[in-house]
């Protein structure tokens, strides 16, 4: 997994006038695109979601099971519909999906084509309705409609408080558009193992993760008993979408919600937040994080130093000993 650096269509200039201390300058800003892409579920409903365009979807055709990703490059377009798709609990694997593309003369939509089981499971019933950038949630039933179908995260993954420092770490240095406008969230999917499988940014922290949970979900990735690194709070909605992944870890750079903290503890998912300058808050399982990891590691990298501080001398006496013998036996 590489970074990508924003592109055109993901960030706009434009003029401003900027104040400090009493000072006025213009200047040329860089903001972050926002621009809605409906996602059209063949028979359930259409979504307009409220997103930022990467460079990636120039080239990228669409996606069938059988095939992988057709086109030059995979799509985070396509990647957001999965995932939203997905989390919102309208299929439940790559197998489900028949389909899925940009429509050739409507670039701003997003065809998603499930299999006749998933789609009834889906509903037949077809609605609409905008979701906004800052809102996950919005326009649903009820908490318990979203945790419909959702098991409890069993995963007995484990990382090491440095290494969960370490995974923030590599967020942040991903994090290209948000550097270039200061306005965009990221989300990075790990493995079970702490490796990264997925980064994503958007102006919205929903579509952020939706896009990295896609795009595991189409390259066909395992996402149970993995994790995610957030930038943002840690929602109600984030955590839900989270555990629909089957994600054993939570973790973000600032705070927790009341009922995120409630919805991990019901869903067995660790719940970190203020994960940042080598410290975190664990608000729900915190079996998975594993302080002694820590000691274990600072132990064995001490044992290794003080061995090689006592093999130094022996072998520098040993390869005296070896080069005198040498020595006679030639002159012999």
């Amino acid at each position: 997994m590489s970074a990508r650096p924003p592109i055109a269509g993901a960030v706009v200039a434009a003029a401003a006038m900027h104040t400090r201390a009493g000072e006025t300058h213009a200047q040329v800003c860089e903001l972050i695109d926002e621009s809605p892409l409906v996602v059209d579920v063949a028979g359930v409903g259409r979504y307009t979601l409220m997103w930022t365009p990467t460079a990636d979807d120039l080239d990228a055709a669409g996606f069938v099971p059988h095939d992988g990703w057709l086109g030059d490059a995979p799509s985070s377009a396509l990647s957001l519909a999965a995932g939203f798709a997905f989390s919102e609990g309208m299929f439940d694997s790559i197998a489900d999906i028949e389909s899925i593309a940009r429509c050739p003369d409507s670039p701003g939509v997003v065809r998603l084509v499930l299999t006749p089981a998933a789609r009834e499971r889906a509903g037949a019933a077809a609605h609409e309705r905008t979701v906004r950038s800052s809102c996950g949630a919005c326009g649903s039933d009820d908490i318990a409609h979203l945790l419909r179908g959702i098991r409890a995260v069993r995963g007995a993954t484990t990382l090491s408080p440095a290494a969960l420092q370490s995974l923030a770490a590599a967020m942040q240095q991903r994090q290209a558009l948000w550097q270039a406008t200061g306005g965009a969230h990221a989300a990075l999917v790990f493995a079970p193992g702490g490796e990264p499988l997925a980064f994503a940014e958007d102006l919205g922290r929903h579509n952020a993760l939706d896009k990295a949970i896609g795009r595991c979900l189409l390259d066909g990735l395992r996402l149970e008993g993995g994790g995610v690194v957030l930038s943002s709070r840690l929602s109600f909605e984030m955590v839900a979408k989270a555990a629909r992944a089957g994600l054993a870890i939570v973790a973000g750079v600032s705070a927790a919600s009341a009922l995120a903290v409630r919805t991990a503890q019901a869903c067995g998912i660790t719940l970190c937040g203020f994960v940042r300058d080598g410290r975190a808050t664990v608000y729900a399982h915190a079996r998975r994080i594993d302080a002694a990891a820590d000691a274990a590691d600072a132990a064995r990298a001490g044992s290794a130093e003080a061995r090689a501080a006592r093999d130094q001398p022996r072998s520098a006496a040993s390869e005296s000993r070896t080069a005198s013998g040498s020595g006679s036996a030639c002159a012999g």
